[in-house]
């Protein structure tokens, strides 16, 4: 049985759960090493307390599972069967009066078909077990999340080669997502974003047709996933000529990312790093530009917990990993986002992302 699973056996105990249902595919994937999508067939690990857990998988899936699962103890269905009556089978005769399940990843159809084939008194959320176990990352975990930003930024490495006249926002998106799989990962984390000129003072933008021009500001905002975990990094750069009032922008956020990761220390607050970043970019005198929090936990999901807010006052520990990413906005003008990926030692925050910061100027 894998390290995880020990630890979240001794969760089962410890929140009063006779046994409990894991059935987000990602978190399969982190407890078992299966990964897998199983679309809208069921996929499930099963712990009841003092026995095997039970990976039920689709019967398409079972090969894949028994290569690749250190949980060996694997239950099939096929397309015709109902899975719930597996569940029913394996629980039959069980008194469970508490049962474990991850409450934000069941639709209600699908908990009512549980309810109707698990005989619990009551069904008890499990996320905060599991958010708790994945935050604090392994050295494992670590190094694969380095793999992951190392493979990013060779793919944004290749992609500004493709920045040239002519050269549109989604057609170096497209470079970009095919570079990812080209270089050997999974597949990108999000959309990727490629925002130039004024399309940059949207946070969220949507890449289009727009053509790359001299005096633009370009921002590529791209992950991937390798290995099962994932990678984010956001570089800006200006094309031919840097604006004065762009520059003083870059500049400002350059220094709210280095004041944000150096608050990223074990003992401080999620929320210290939130502040810490925003002091400097209202000291520059564009507080009401930075409109997002500064950064989001980082794993096998490209969003996780923790959420860096400045009103989060959950404590930093060792194994931490989340973001770093200021931005600054102005409509009408631009804007400017630097964001790397940060991984929480005992010695304090230590970048994963590696690529340079200053500001670069691309030629068409």
């Amino acid at each position: 049985m894998s390290n995880v699973l020990k630890i979240l056996e001794q969760g089962l105990t410890s929140e009063g759960l006779d046994a409990l249902l894991i059935t987000d595919p990602k978190h399969v994937y982190y407890l078992t090493g299966f990964a897998s999508n199983p679309h809208e067939r069921f996929l499930g690990l099963l712990l009841v307390r003092g026995e095997e857990p039970v990976l039920i998988v689709p019967a398409l899936d079972a090969e894949a599972a028994h290569a690749a699962s250190s949980v060996k103890n694997i239950a099939t269905h096929s397309d015709t069967d109902n899975p719930y009556d597996l569940l029913r089978q394996r629980l039959q005769g069980k008194k469970l009066r508490a049962v474990g399940i991850e409450k934000e990843h069941f639709t209600v159809s699908r908990f009512e078909q549980l309810a109707a084939a698990v005989p619990a008194e009551r069904f008890s959320d499990i996320g905060h077990l599991l958010r708790s176990m994945r935050a604090k990352k392994t050295p494992e975990e670590v190094a694969a999340m380095k793999h992951a930003a190392e493979l990013v930024e060779e793919v944004l490495r290749r992609g500004l080669k493709h920045v040239k006249a002519g050269v549109s926002e989604i057609e170096l998106v497209a470079e970009l997502e095919y570079l990812m799989k080209k270089l050997g990962a999974s597949g990108p984390a999000f959309d990727t974003l490629v925002l130039s000129g004024p399309n940059t003072a949207l946070p969220h933008g949507e890449p289009g047709s727009r053509i790359i021009e001299p005096g633009d500001f370009l921002m590529f905002d791209l992950g991937l996933y390798a290995a099962g975990y994932a990678s984010d990094i956001t570089r800006t750069f200006a094309v031919e000529e840097a604006d004065s009032k762009l520059t003083g922008i870059y500049n400002a956020v350059l220094a709210a990312n280095e004041a944000g990761i150096a608050a990223a220390i074990p003992g401080a607050t999620f929320g210290s790093v939130d502040r810490a970043a925003r002091e400097v970019i209202e000291a520059a005198g564009y507080g009401e530009y930075f409109v997002h929090r500064v950064g989001h936990g980082l794993g096998i999901d490209v969003h996780e917990y923790p959420s860096l807010h400045g009103l989060n006052e959950d404590i930093i520990e060792v194994g931490n990993v989340f973001t770093v990413e200021p931005g600054i906005y102005v409509p009408g003008v631009g804007g400017v986002r630097i964001e790397d990926d940060v991984f929480v030692s005992e010695n304090g925050a230590q970048t994963l992302t590696s690529f340079p910061k200053a500001l670069t100027v691309l030629h068409l």
